[in-house]
């Protein structure tokens, strides 16, 4: 008598190889979707980094600026912050090449806010012809009072960056913004970066 599998042990194996290949294939989508989710959030991080360092930097210039005016004319006097009137929360990115805080350009932050774009040499910026990325920066500073009730050499910046998160079997979709229409940045798309900026030149010299 020959042995053989019989049609009900064959149906018992393919419905066990069956279970284990969807489980694995669950499994390897749930990687892809954390591990896209991941790239994101360090992308977001490095951009809400990078928002800070332009506000650092436009504070740098401006003491530069004020330094040059010591011994030059100029009209109107520069004031350490300079271009970093953010309260109600700006768009902004780095320009190279162009001088003074326009190297930085500041934009209000209006309509939900726009997306960034990535131009030709890998840089994330608004002015060019390229495709929206799925990230927005909102940058917004506000003036803070020190121990003596003043607030003219104290900035609070906080940079919120959002991003565009589509639905999957883990959650639901998430567009980039929404966090800044309600004030609050969602945890499933949303980076934000704080620091508090003081005006360190000293008064005894400034123009």
């Amino acid at each position: 008598m020959k042995n053989g599998f019989t049609i009900i042990e064959i149906t018992i194996s393919i419905f066990v190889l069956s279970i284990a290949i969807i489980g694995i294939f669950n499994v390897l989508s749930i990687m892809v979707i954390l591990t896209s989710d991941a790239a994101d959030r360090l992308v977001a991080t490095y951009l809400a980094q990078e928002g800070m360092e332009i506000v650092r930097n436009i504070r740098d210039t401006n003491w530069l600026r004020m330094d040059f005016c010591k011994t030059s004319t100029c009209s109107p006097s520069p004031t350490w912050d300079d271009g970093l009137d953010c309260e109600q929360g700006c768009e902004a990115y780095y320009k190279t090449g162009t001088g003074d805080t326009g190297e930085f350009p500041m934009y209000p932050w209006t309509n939900g806010g726009r997306k960034l774009k990535i131009n030709t040499s890998g840089f994330y910026e608004y002015d060019v012809a390229e495709p929206d990325t799925k990230f927005k920066r909102k940058i917004i500073i506000t003036q803070v009072e020190d121990v003596d009730h003043l607030s003219n050499h104290i900035i609070k910046v906080t940079v919120q960056v959002s991003w565009d998160k589509r639905a999957t079997v883990l959650s639901v979709s998430y567009p980039a913004g929404d966090c800044q229409i309600t004030g609050n940045c969602d945890p499933h798309n949303c980076i934000v970066s704080e620091a508090t900026l003081y005006n360190w030149y000293p008064a005894s010299v400034a123009p």
